[in-house]
């Protein structure tokens, strides 16, 4: 009897695993449709967004330094330069179609400039190579940068100019400028490689040679820190979290989780919007709140998509979607598929990582600009 019940209780554990699984497959906490709803809904947005498109090579290498740069919304990588119309992988790569694998970057203007994009570009090339980048030869790995407007061209003439009266390379510059066409996005294994695969893009990026060269030439100033000129930018990250909580340092230090009902704004009937506890940046609205029934707040998007990155959370109950304040870096919640329209998206946050600023308190305060989406 007693081995009976054992193997009753090893079956029932497959099958709450099993479910527990399927669950989380049927709850979309797939990083890829996650973003890709997101990119859809900025690019709704476009009008307060700008894009800058670069050619610098294997696009794997080209995504990362720009990925999680303070202002930049969303980074994919494509191809860009030719004439043929939706083109593929292996037609680029076949030299067939003109096009450039390149990467094209979406960022608001405010927060970052086109000219740190460029200074951040110019450190991930060698652009005195006529020939391709690197290990990889031919035309579709030739550098460049595609300008959207007038001020775009200015400002990378400008750069380039600059690049060459440096004196920090040997040979002269042949990265072009070119105007911008279109940009037909790489197919799904190619965006975010080097998130998907980190083995393979290690061992790839290391045998490139790339690495080793921009090392030779940029020294100690490869890393280029962007001048942010925003509020909520955190100098002092020790500072910063002195004050917080245990509850507040667990969760957005730790990357914790709070018990649900038992927080702050679960049930919140207030207007107003949530910041983050330790930069301040705006996060989130209840404009956007909704019950969930889940005992966290939970909202339909971000308040400010400039403030939000993703991450993939693997663990042993499955994959989800992580969500992290940009200038804090602070670990919020977890984003789903399971919500309500617009997004259908169910962003499920800690009380514990924000705070509430209610509505009434908008005027004249940091985050006035608020303040008339709740008249």
């Amino acid at each position: 009897m007693n081995t009976k019940r054992w193997l009753y209780g090893v079956m029932a554990l497959v099958v709450l695993a099993g479910g527990w699984f399927l669950y989380q497959s049927m709850m979309g906490s797939d990083y890829d449709d996650v973003v890709a709803t997101e990119r859809a809904e900025a690019e709704a947005d476009a009008d307060e967004l700008a894009y800058a498109t670069f050619a610098g090579g294997c696009f794997w290498c080209m995504e990362p330094p720009f990925d999680g740069e303070v202002g930049v919304v969303d980074v994919v990588s494509g191809y860009t330069g030719g004439e043929e119309e939706d083109p593929t992988y292996e037609e680029v790569a076949g030299k067939e179609t003109g096009h450039q694998e390149a990467v094209q970057i979406t960022y608001d203007p405010d927060e970052i400039s086109y000219e740190d994009l460029l200074q951040i570009y110019w450190r991930q090339i060698d652009p005195t190579d006529d020939g391709g980048q690197f290990v990889d030869r031919g035309e579709p790995y030739l550098s460049a940068i595609f300008y959207h407007n007038e001020a775009q061209k200015q400002a990378a003439e400008s750069s380039l100019a600059e690049m060459d009266e440096s004196g920090r390379f040997d040979s002269e510059i042949v990265t072009s400028i070119e105007a911008y066409d279109t940009f037909y996005m790489a197919e799904d294994n190619h965006q975010n490689y080097a998130k998907e695969n980190p083995i393979r893009y290690q061992f790839y990026r290391g045998s490139s040679g790339r690495d080793d060269y921009l090392d030779d030439v940029w020294g100690d100033e490869r890393d280029y820190e962007v001048t942010s000129d925003s509020p909520f930018a955190v100098e002092d990250k020790d500072a910063a979290v002195a004050d917080l909580t245990d509850i507040q340092y667990e969760v957005t230090q730790e990357d914790g989780t709070e018990p649900a009902y038992e927080n702050a704004y679960h049930n919140n009937r207030e207007d107003g919007i949530y910041v983050d506890i330790v930069s301040g940046e705006p996060l989130f609205s209840t404009e956007d709140q909704y019950d969930s029934g889940t005992g966290w707040p939970s909202f339909t998007k971000p308040l400010e998509r400039v403030n939000i990155t993703y991450a993939e959370d693997s663990g042993l109950l499955g994959t989800r979607v992580e969500v992290r304040s940009k200038h804090a870096g602070s670990h919020l919640g977890h984003v789903f598929q399971d919500g309500p329209e617009p997004t259908g998206l169910r962003y499920c946050m800690n009380s514990a990582a924000m705070e509430f600023i209610p509505a009434d308190e908008l005027e004249d305060s940091a985050y006035e600009e608020y303040a008339g989406d709740f008249d």
